[in-house]
């Protein structure tokens, strides 16, 4: 794996460190005992992505979102997800102004540098391909007219089961544009007793104040997209995507959007590590919460009890690294 070596210094990682940091400590003072999950958090933060929440009711899902929401200095929006929610509610919708007898557009709740969708998936099929667009190209469009979305631009949508009353499975489209999914399970014992003592008579919410700011956090977006990545590095991500694509316990393999975000997540990782190149163990280390929610499991796996968290670690133990610069 050494035979991937870096590049000059093209990033400023002790500005990463800056903005990285203190969320990091500010979110952990809330989420008790799930440094993982608060890792992968911030990764996708610095990324420029979105993450998806999957667990049962009751584990920290929305409390996790809305910590790194509350950490940064910026516009942020609550969407709670319902049957009866409307596509038009969270994009916004044109409305006829009578006195400049002309339509003006009322900007929905998407317009928000972090979006805190929660259980997203007891929303209609319709009204959760309403953040098709915004989540892929950070824009709206709505009567023919195209709207920016402020940058940074962070959905957090958290979702329960499948299996859970009320729900509606997310299609593979939306799943795809989620950089990364993750659970929060269960807490520690000690980590459980803890929050009984603590949140049982304020909000931890309540004492967290912003650390940041949204042009800070956009800075290090635009600084770690400098992160050198090598070609055999590159063709280690096109190998792990084809390896996916031919696994006999998938039906579905990882698309070609499912590489770059993985690269993405894998510059992020690095630069929070410290380093201004990525390694193979960059990619190793987030290829689980970035690639499981998108590929499909056949039958003989469901039946085998082969979980996509799985199938994915057997595929990076099993791909090679290429060796070279």
């Amino acid at each position: 794996m050494s035979a991937i070596s870096p590049a000059p210094d093209t990033v400023d990682l002790d500005a990463v460190r800056s903005v990285a940091g203190p969320v990091h400590r500010a979110v952990a003072t809330v989420i008790e005992g799930k440094d993982d999950a608060v890792d992968v958090a911030v990764t996708v933060l610095l990324a420029e992505g979105h993450l998806l929440v999957e667990d049962v009711p009751g584990v920290g899902k929305t409390m996790l979102a809305k910590a790194l929401a509350r950490a940064i200095d910026c516009r942020v929006s609550r969407v709670q997800f319902t049957p009866d929610l409307l596509p038009s509610d969270i994009t916004g919708v044109s409305v006829y102004n009578q006195d400049s007898r002309s339509f003006e557009f009322r900007r929905g709740a998407i317009f928000a540098n972090v979006v805190v969708g929660d259980e997203i998936n007891r929303a209609s099929p319709k009204t959760q391909s309403a953040l098709l667009e915004s989540m892929e190209e950070r824009q709206v469009t709505v009567d023919g007219q195209t709207y920016p979305l402020p940058r940074p631009f962070l959905v957090m949508a958290t979702q329960n089961p499948i299996e859970m009353e009320g729900t509606y499975p997310l299609p593979e489209a939306q799943r795809d544009r989620f950089m990364a999914r993750i659970s929060m399970g269960y807490p520690s014992a000690a980590a459980e007793t803890t929050m009984l003592e603590t949140h049982g008579a304020v909000s931890p919410l309540e004492g967290l104040s912003a650390v940041t700011t949204a042009a800070d956090v956009q800075q290090q977006i635009e600084n770690i997209r400098g992160l050198h990545i090598s070609p055999a590095l590159r063709q280690y991500v096109v190998d792990l995507m084809a390896a996916s694509r031919s696994h006999r316990m998938l039906r579905l393999g990882a698309s070609p959007r499912a590489g770059l975000q993985l690269l993405r997540a894998a510059r992020a990782h690095a630069a929070l590590a410290g380093r201004d190149h990525v390694l193979p163990e960059d990619v190793q280390s987030i290829a689980v919460p970035v690639l499981a929610h998108r590929v499909l499991p056949t039958g003989e796996a469901s039946l085998a009890h082969r979980g996509t968290a799985d199938i994915v670690r057997d595929l990076v133990e099993r791909t090679a690294v290429p060796s070279g610069r």
